[in-house]
């Protein structure tokens, strides 16, 4: 007897044709809230794509693709013949369950016509792959290899920081941060970066973002000129496009940002955006030569520069690069750093490392926007810096990610020579795989979701659509057996014939 097809209210699906939006996309992100919020209880059946099509008014591959998205991001389960259904045990999936009383999912009647995002909120997007929270299938990116953080050791640190806590330290707070967070961060940026700061400097954000945009909010005007690099963190792009920027889009060549074009692009820019130590996302690394010209054109043009020293405390190959912002003449570099990659992202800090004659500016805008930041884990993370368990943990991480990323290497160079020539990581999270010319790496892309797997393809971080075509392969949350086991998904997703296998990589 045939099962009888699940009804989902039309009302919670509403597709617009009109908008800017995929309607493959907005019916991924409608039924994907539908069931974080619980209106579409775990294990759940949904429709067939072709009745759910009939029903929608849409083509059935729009609901098939809108399928794959949901199922390469663990919302929905189930094999051919056998029904698709809500994930049944969602809290083993890539995202938290949260609840929502039944009245709020309901239509409370008409929407004004100004019940919408701005213009500048409807444009935001993420790239393919990027890792929105959550998220945990090989080979995404921004995660570090959090089932090896200590977290007993971090527990006993917190405790014992929450026990002797002082009276005044449960009150409001210097904007600027835990005073003693940031004279730990000044020293551990003196001797293992050759930053050259004072704690006054150092100004505690939530995380590398946060630093970005107060950046972006103080030293842009609307209309200013930003250098971005081309291909680029995304992030930071969209920090200056949101205070009116005028973005240029520089590209990368073996050395860095190539400043000779930059200036030819434009010369007057009144900051540039870079990430010198491990470039996001080629991992290239600045030349000391190329340093200095970018140093010498912000100081002729009045520029400032902003350092994010992306991934630097993890470099393979080689001691870690000094920064930037430790060079002679370089008065006008911010730097920023973040405790996401090195400790855990859910911990949400960062900070800035300000020239003297900004410090009362970005204080004053701290203040300006009441933003105090939590003093318990500023407090415990000073401590875990103090006590050496910090360096402690940076090192036995720096070997952990090493053999991953070689591992990764070896096991794609193996399965996937066909069709990716893979780079040796030198350092950070992630590695770069290049396709043949004429390969569309966002159909790649594509390919690995309905294997769930996530690759990024390089294209989406570019601004101008030149380059060869890439992944990006995030490597340092996944253990041997799960890149082992990514990389045969991805090679049954692109059809390459694997070779005869020799002994598996030491």
């Amino acid at each position: 007897m045939p099962k009888p097809t699940p009804h989902i209210p039309l009302p919670s699906i509403q597709l617009d044709a009109s908008a800017n939006l995929p309607l493959r996309r907005q019916l991924y992100e409608q039924l994907g809230r539908a069931i974080r919020t619980g209106y579409l209880a775990p294990g759940t059946r949904l429709p067939s794509t072709r009745a759910f099509a009939r029903e929608l008014g849409v083509s059935r591959t729009t609901v098939e693709e809108a399928y794959q998205d949901l199922f390469a991001h663990g919302y929905i389960e189930g094999q051919v013949g056998a029904g698709t259904y809500v994930t049944k045990h969602l809290s083993e999936s890539p995202f938290h369950k949260t609840t929502m009383p039944a009245a709020a999912t309901r239509s409370s009647g008409p929407v004004s016509r100004y019940a919408s995002s701005s213009q500048r909120g409807s444009a935001l997007s993420l790239p393919p792959g990027f890792n929105r929270g959550n998220v945990s299938i090989p080979f995404c990116l921004g995660l570090p290899a959090l089932e090896s953080f200590p977290q007993q050791e971090w527990a006993r640190t917190v405790a014992r920081v929450a026990r002797h806590l002082s009276p005044s330290q449960l009150g409001y707070q210097d904007v600027a941060g835990y005073r003693p967070l940031r004279e730990e961060i000044a020293t551990y940026l003196t001797v293992s970066r050759g930053v050259r700061c004072t704690a006054d400097q150092v100004i505690v954000v939530a995380g590398a973002q946060a630093g970005l945009f107060l950046a972006a909010r103080l030293l842009l005007n609307p209309g200013d000129a930003a250098w971005i690099e081309d291909p680029g963190y995304p992030y930071a792009k969209a920090a200056f496009e949101d205070v009116g920027a005028t973005i240029v889009p520089v590209p990368i060549d073996k050395e860095g940002i190539d400043v000779v074009s930059g200036r030819a692009r434009h010369p007057d820019a009144r900051l540039v955006y870079v990430t010198p130590s491990h470039q996001f996302p080629l991992g290239v690394t600045m030349s000391l030569a190329r340093r200095y010209e970018l140093l010498h054109w912000a100081r002729a043009a009045g520029a400032w520069i902003i350092e994010d020293d992306y991934d630097s405390e993890y470099r393979h190959l080689g001691r870690p690069i000094p920064a930037l912002q430790g060079l002679e003449g370089a008065e006008q570099v911010l730097y920023l750093g973040t405790f996401s990659k090195v400790l855990f992202p859910a911990l949400r800090l960062g900070y800035l490392v300000v020239p003297p004659s900004l410090i009362d500016t970005f204080v004053t805008a701290l203040c300006t926007t009441n933003i105090f930041l939590p003093t318990l884990e500023q407090a415990a993370v000073a401590t875990y810096m103090r006590e050496g368990d910090f360096a402690r943990h940076i090192r036995r991480m720096r070997s952990l990610y090493a053999k991953r990323g070689n591992l990764l290497r070896d096991y794609a160079e193996r399965s996937l020579g066909e069709v990716l020539t893979i780079e040796q990581p030198a350092a950070g999270l992630h590695l770069v795989g290049w396709f043949r010319e004429g390969t569309d790496d966002r159909d790649m892309a594509r390919k690995a979701e309905r294997q769930r797997i996530i690759v990024s393809p390089l294209s989406a971080y570019r601004m101008e659509p030149t380059g060869r075509s890439g992944v990006l392969l995030g490597y340092a949350s996944w253990t041997e057996r799960e890149i082992e086991e990514g990389v045969q998904r991805l090679v049954r997703a692109w059809n390459t014939s694997q070779e005869e296998r020799g002994p598996d990589p030491a």
